[in-house]
């Protein structure tokens, strides 16, 4: 079944989880024409395979800390970093302990 996507308009929360996080799940936000942002959760442990996407993207650590992974650098996000990547640049997600990220990506031309 696919995810529901919030309308253009819709008002949404992105306050930290808290105690809800340890039975949180990633959802999808927005889908739309140039733009997908989806909430990412990953508990203590746990973690997204290498991978790439083809636009550029940022991922915003809500809560928790999470590894992010590119060839060249481990960057550590704790609740509040902000990062800007490159389109098609290779990377993982690891998460060092329960966390929730905003991860916006480019998906479409203007």
């Amino acid at each position: 079944m696919a995810q529901k996507h919030f309308e253009p308009g819709t008002k949404v929360n992105l306050s930290p989880l808290g105690p809800a996080l340890a039975q949180a799940r990633t959802t999808a936000i927005v889908k739309g024409r140039q733009l997908e942002v989806m909430r990412v959760v990953l508990l203590a442990g746990k973690s997204m395979k290498e991978h790439k996407v083809p636009g550029e993207m940022t991922v915003q650590c809500l809560e928790g800390c999470i590894e992010l992974r590119t060839p060249q650098t481990v960057y550590v996000l704790n609740a509040g970093d902000f990062i800007y990547l490159e389109a098609a640049l290779a990377h993982s997600l690891q998460a060092v302990s329960d966390a929730s990220a905003l991860v916006t990506l480019f998906v479409g031309a203007v």
